[in-house]
């Protein structure tokens, strides 16, 4: 009969995202430093966006279809992405600067901003953003702004 192997091993767990530096090197965090809450992620699409337009500006890539293969996507979910950015500035600025959500699921996501991007009158789109943030309610955190 053959004898069980044991391994040992010490293992070490870290914290992944704010703080987790401070973890990793064991001080303390402060609790007014810990995050409150999470983006939402329209908003980190939003960031997205424009860092796949200053990539094309640059000439780093060529086309969406270059951007698919390099982000693991496909070419539609790009072009969806890519769609904010024909948001008016001034709701592009809204959602990057969303507040925090605390608890649940997102309350805007990229298809409800999906209508409101594909109209090509700012002034419509701001009409329709108005009553789809409306839904920014109590799930969220303005502790950020």
């Amino acid at each position: 009969m053959n004898s069980p192997i044991i391994y040992e091993a010490e293992l070490t767990f870290e914290r992944r995202g704010a703080g987790a530096r401070r973890v990793a090197t064991g001080d303390k965090p402060d609790e007014d430093e810990l995050p409150v809450g999470r983006l939402m992620k329209v908003t980190k699409l939003m960031a997205l966006a424009i860092r796949f337009e200053e990539l094309i500006a640059d000439g780093v890539v060529t086309d969406y279809a270059e951007l698919a293969r390099l982000s693991l996507v496909s070419r539609a979910r790009v072009t969806q992405i890519m769609n904010l950015r024909l948001l008016a500035p001034d709701i592009q600025e809204a959602i990057l600067f969303a507040p925090e959500i605390r608890k649940g699921r997102d309350p805007i996501s990229v298809r409800d901003m999906q209508p409101i991007a594909l109209t090509a009158n700012w002034k419509h789109q701001r009409d329709m953003w108005r009553e789809l943030s409306s839904r920014l309610g109590p799930n969220v955190s303005t502790d950020s702004q």
